[in-house]
C-alpha cells in the first residue's frame, strides 16, 4: 500500500501547479491531503477523485480555510467526517475511511492540526485541539489499527528543523507541542512516528517558508506526519520525499507499506 501526504496550501493552487498530472503515475493507493481551502462546490465538481482513486472530504465552515481530504483506490466500510469536536469540527480537520473485515478493525485518517503561528489566540486554540486530540487518539489506538496522516505543525525533535536553537519560543517548536509529540510517541502506549523509523538523517524537511530564500537554502521543518499504531508502522518499508517540483509550500511525504487494504 502506498500512501501519500501533502498540506496543498489551497487545492485550486496545487492544481494549477501540476499536482493532479503528478499523482497517477506515482500509483498510490490511498492520498490524504489538507489545506484545501475551498469548499463542497469547487471540489466535488473538481478535485472529487482523479484516475481510480475516489475522495471524501471535511470542509471548513470558513470559506476559503482549512479542510481535509482523504482518496482511496478501495472503497470503505464506514466514513467518519469530522472527530465529535464542538470547536474544532467546524474547521474541517478530520476524515477517516474505515476498511473493517472480520477480525480486522482498520482505519485511513487525514488530518490537520492547527498552526498558532498567527498569534496567541491561534496557539491557545492549537493547544485546546491538542488536549483534545490525544486522548481521542488513544482510545482510537485501544481500538483499532490505523495510520494517520497530518500536517502536524510541530517539529517533534532539533533534527527536524534546520534552525531549531532560534526557534524555540517559536510556534511549532515550544517545548508544550514537543512534549505532546514525545507523550504520543511513548513506547508501548502510542504511536509511531513512521518517517523517523525509516529514516534518521538530518535535513529532511516537508515545508519552507516562503521568506528568506528557505527553500533554495533548504531552511526547512519537517511538519508533515504519517502516524501509526505500531502494528501498521512494523510494515512500513520505503519512505520518500518528493522535492524535484513544487505544488505547494509543502513537499509530498510517501510511505510504502507492505499491506493490502
Amino acid at each position: 500500500m502506498r500512501f501519500i501526504t501533502l498540506n496543498l496550501n489551497g487545492i485550486r493552487s496545487a492544481a494549477t501547479k501540476g499536482v493532479f498530472d503528478w499523482l497517477p503515475p506515482q500509483q498510490a493507493d490511498v492520498v490524504g491531503v489538507q489545506e484545501l481551502k475551498a469548499q463542497a462546490d469547487v471540489v466535488e465538481s473538481q478535485f472529487a477523485g482523479y484516475d481510480t482513486l475516489s475522495g471524501h472530504f471535511h470542509y471548513a465552515q470558513k470559506k476559503g480555510y482549512s479542510g481535509v481530504g482523504l482518496y482511496t483506490k478501495e472503497t470503505p466500510s464506514d466514513v467518519i467526517v469530522g472527530f465529535g469536536s464542538s470547536e474544532f469540527d467546524l474547521e474541517g480537520r478530520w476524515v477517516e475511511k474505515r476498511f473493517d473485515k472480520p477480525g480486522r478493525k482498520l482505519s485511513l485518517i487525514s488530518c490537520y492540526f492547527p498552526s498558532g503561528s498567527s498569534g496567541e489566540e491561534r496557539q491557545a486554540a492549537k493547544f485546546r485541539f491538542l488536549a483534545e486530540m490525544y486522548p481521542y487518539l488513544m482510545a482510537l489506538r485501544a481500538e483499532r489499527e490505523f495510520i494517520l496522516v497530518a500536517d502536524v505543525n510541530i517539529a517533534h525533535k532539533e533534527i527536524d528543523l534546520r534552525n531549531w536553537k532560534g526557534n524555540q519560543k517559536n510556534s511549532g517548536f515550544l517545548p508544550e507541542e514537543r512534549a505532546w509529540m514525545t507523550k504520543l510517541l511513548e513506547q508501548d502506549v502510542g504511536l509511531v512516528d513512521v518517517f523517523r523509523v525509516l529514516n534518521d538523517k538530518p535535513d529532511q524537511y516537508t515545508w519552507w517558508s516562503n521568506r528568506g530564500q528557505a527553500w533554495a537554502k533548504n531552511v526547512g521543518w519537517r511538519l508533515d506526519y504519517h502516524l501509526a499504531t505500531p502494528g501498521m508502522a512494523h510494515l512500513a518499508t520505503r519512505e520518500a520525499i518528493y522535492l524535484d517540483q513544487r505544488f505547494s509550500d509543502h513537499a509530498p511525504l510517501t510511505i510504502d507499506y507492505d499491506f493490502k487494504i
